[in-house]
């Protein structure tokens, strides 16, 4: 028997119905288990994956793993988040630097060639920025004689961070299970038989990085080996180069690294070989794995002042191998439940096609790239963003990048390091909003180091005060333009605003925590630095407006008056946006904290002549300082419009500018790359146009085949990771950032309750997103229309809320009243008190 759906006109797809019977049954129990609410919150397949992005992520913030869940070979590919080439950021790279900033501004104010601009720009860049690398590959191969499974099911079940593999041959049924546990450290895979002493497979482990296995006992592999010193960037490829190198005379570079298996049986035997775990006729077998490295801080060498990676490693795991399995795995539950059943969201399937939910992940994405109604499979990727953010970043460990913690290459793209001019940024745009401001934490720690790094680039690249950070960094946080001295184009090597935008994250986790003393002692000291440097960088156009000159829009160009394409010039709106939202924000905390008000005044005096924003004669907001033409109006790039989103410069009651960003975005287009919709998503959300938003959401999870190459759109992968192309985690992140956009706004000091609910979402609802001032919302809607809320009061702030329906507090006499903005609702609230918000 086989069950049909169909996908295009006159095409018919088959699925197993031993697979849908299986899968079905298994999603009837998740129901029974749990309310009506429960969610379809796996992603789940009926083949092992071929490629990289079919595998299924795990991760503990520290040890991620993809598992491709084969069936005689299976493969884990490990990543461990502080394995990265090189060592600490050297200084003095380019003491020459400095000489050309005024010849630049010459160029550019006086002479107006862009093109000696360009040039002279190239002479103010460093060193490129180091590599994330992959840690190694673990190999399970059990020999079955090349038989066939007459059943195959493998998924990961994000609601627990769990990963499970399952087939039957020769009528054993054979089970893995696979998680990474936080608390621990450790990863577990537990493999299993449902008949006596039917496993025997042999556990062997390799790295793409120099390394030595060796063994302990009767049952522990070891891998040991060292990062190379550098690794050039996979673009950066000069003749006549090593691009990667592994030796560093000084002995500081190239950090050491080791990882640990050790296989605990319940029967049969395991003993070891050089460089093999082989286990004999048994049925039930526990992997415990564990990983280090030598890193020991930004500033450290890994080499000489490293830390003991075989003591950290083996500790790891003798500690773990001292528990249960069952001890273990609750702790891992336990753990990962407590940040990630903070938020529920839920949009009613007015259809109600089952059918759906018993289709892999693949074939169920496929379908609904092809137009399907499938509003689980949306919630399912809004809730897979957070479950790859509580992966990839936890507190201790550094931030994730550019993919997360997960990594195959030893050269990959971009070097997987930290871009941010974007792509950073935007990793941690659903951290506070979804209730997850712990996984913000490594960003706003490891902005502490950039900023220190950044202070001796400030100086020795412009003779500035301060701090600055541009285009790329990583581990070891790297604050200069990239480019290798010369030989990066400016149009993406040099950017001067990284550190200004980064410092949002620090006032934002204010703004949604209300924490003080963070604001006082960790994000104040490095705004007002970030500022120091833009004072400096600053300086009077002809018409006495502070202007930033050199000045770029990231990665795009304009034509000057000889249609000649250029990058380099001056007062981009962005940069100009950036540092308006960063006097703001230190204008505010200044008056907060009640302090350094000489310096608040300055900013206040500052602010007023900075150039302000422009609308073109076309009635698009202006990206550069003139009205240029553009080079290309779909650039996936659309960065001037950072005051609508991530800024708060631009609103529905700035009515000309709000709608020159409108009028801009149907300009650029929906086209883009994965993360380029993401950002679309979110822009659309703050034009308060839902059914845009959504049509972005539909383009995001397009299906992306991952033997199609690099070519075409962005979209989504089978195993739901962004496909820029290739990889890159921040569309994920975008796109669960960008539904919540639509669903709660919080950003012009008051609450906006479904600001941006597309006709698709009808009927839903929504617990425990977070709002700025320190407010737990959740929503309940029906006919587009909300029905009720609660708002939980983390802070005892005042709240004030905007409604697009009259509303009142229950078992209250406050009443919303209409203006111009919609309905609004204010009142005092109590720390940690519930109020029921109900529609008149």
């Amino acid at each position: 028997m086989s069950i049909f759906y169909k996908t295009k006109p006159n095409q018919l797809k088959i699925v197993s119905f031993v697979a849908v019977q299986i899968l079905f049954a298994s999603f009837c129990e998740a129901q029974n288990k749990t309310n009506s609410n429960t969610q379809d919150l796996k992603l789940w397949y009926d083949k092992p994956s071929e490629k990289w992005v079919e595998a299924l992520p795990v991760g503990n913030g520290r040890i991620g793993a993809m598992i491709f869940g084969g069936v005689e070979e299976e493969l884990l590919q490990l990543n461990e988040s502080t394995l990265w080439s090189g060592g600490p950021v050297k200084t003095n790279v380019n003491p020459e630097s400095k000489n050309y900033l005024p010849k630049i501004r010459e160029a550019l104010l006086q002479e107006e060639d862009y093109s000696k601009a360009n040039q002279l720009t190239r002479k103010m860049q460093g060193l490129y920025s180091q590599s994330y690398l992959p840690l190694g590959d673990i190999l399970i191969k059990q020999n079955f004689n090349n038989a066939k499974p007459t059943f195959y099911y493998r998924d990961l079940d994000i609601e627990n961070a769990v990963a499970t593999t399952k087939f039957i041959i020769n009528d054993v049924e054979y089970t893995r299970e696979i998680f990474t546990s936080a608390p621990d450290n450790v990863m577990l895979v537990r493999i299993s038989a449902n008949k006596k002493g039917a496993l025997t497979f042999d556990v062997s482990s390799k790295s793409q990085l120099k390394f030595s296995p060796s063994t302990k006992g009767n049952n522990e592999l070891i891998i040991s080996g060292k990062a190379p010193a550098n690794v050039d960037p996979s673009y950066y490829n000069v003749k006549g180069r090593e691009p990667i190198i592994y030796e560093d005379p000084t002995g500081c570079d190239g950090m050491r690294y080791q990882y640990r298996i050790k296989a605990v049986n319940k029967d049969g035997s395991v003993t070891t070989t050089d460089s093999e775990i082989k286990i004999k006729n048994a049925s039930e077998v526990i992997l415990y794995i564990a990983a280090a490295t030598s890193f020991n801080g930004f500033d450290k060498c890994p080499d000489k002042d490293g830390k003991d990676e075989n003591k950290i490693a083996s500790n790891r795991i003798n500690k773990a191998v001292k528990k249960s399995y069952s001890q273990l795995f609750n702790s891992h539950i336990a753990d990962y439940k407590h940040y990630f059943d903070r938020v529920s969201f839920a949009v009613k399937d007015t259809v109600n096609t089952p059918i759906k939910l018993k289709l892999p992940s693949n074939e169920r994405l496929k379908a609904y790239s092809n137009g399907a109604y499938d509003p689980k499979i949306e919630t399912l990727y809004f809730q897979y963003g957070r479950y790859l953010l509580i992966s990839s970043s936890r507190p201790g460990g550094p931030p994730a990048n550019l993919q997360g913690i997960w990594n195959q290459k030893l050269r990959a793209p971009w070097s997987s390091n930290y871009t941010i001019n974007i792509n950073t940024q935007m990793n941690y745009w659903p951290a506070e909003v979804t209730n997850l401001s712990e996984m913000h934490q490594p960003l706003l720690d490891w902005i502490q180091s950039l900023a220190k790094t950044g202070k001796a680039t400030a100086r020795e690249f412009y003779n500035a005060n301060g701090w600055v950070a541009h285009h790329n960094s990583d581990l070891w946080a790297l604050s200069n333009p990239v480019g290798d001295k010369g030989d990066g184009d400016p149009v993406w090597a040099n950017w001067w605003m990284g550190g200004n935008w980064l410092t949002q994250h620090l006032y934002e986790h204010y703004r949604f925590t209300g924490d003080k003393k963070f604001l006082a002692e960790k994000a104040y000291p490095v705004m007002k630095d970030a500022a120091l440097f833009s004072l400096d960088w600053l300086v009077e156009d002809k018409n006495g407006y502070l202007v930033t000159a050199p000045s770029t829009s990231p990665e795009n160009k304009f034509k000057d008056s000889k249609g000649k394409e250029q990058s380099v010039s001056v007062a981009t709106t962005m940069d100009m946006s950036i540092i308006r939202d960063l006097f703001d924000n230190l204008i505010e905390a200044s008056e907060t904290l009640g302090t350094d008000k000489a310096f608040r005044e300055i900013l206040i005096a500052k602010r007023a002549k900075l150039y302000p924003l422009q609308i073109g004669k076309n009635g698009t907001l202006m990206e550069w300082y003139k009205d240029f033409e553009e080079t290309d109006i779909h650039h996936r790039h659309a960065s001037h419009l950072f005051g609508l989103h991530p800024g708060r410069e631009i609103t529905p009651l700035t009515t000309d500018f709000f709608n020159a960003a409108k009028k801009s975005l149907e300009v650029r287009g929906d086209e883009g790359t994965g993360w380029s919709k993401g950002w679309k998503i979110n822009w659309w959300a703050r034009l308060q146009d839902g059914d845009h938003a959504y049509s972005l959401i539909r383009q995001l999870l397009n299906y992306v085949d991952p033997s199609s190459g690099n070519s075409g759109a962005g979209g989504t992968y089978p195993n739901f990771f962004d496909a820029h192309p290739p990889f890159q985690i921040d569309g994920n992140f975008a796109g669960t950032a960008g539904m919540t956009e639509m669903l709660l706004q919080s950003q012009a000091n008051y609450i906006q309750l479904l600001p941006a609910l597309p006709k698709a979402w009808s009927e839903g609802n929504v617990k425990g997103l977070i709002a700025r001032g320190g407010f737990e919302i959740d929503m309940d809607w029906s006919k587009q229309q909300l029905n009720n809320a609660t708002v939980k009061s983390l802070n005892g702030a005042e709240c004030i809320i905007i409604t697009k329906v009259p509303v009142k507090i229950k078992d209250s006499d406050i009443v919303s009243q209409k203006t111009d903005n919609g309905y609004k609702i204010s009142f005092k609230t109590s720390k940690g008190k519930t109020y029921q918000i109900v529609k008149l």
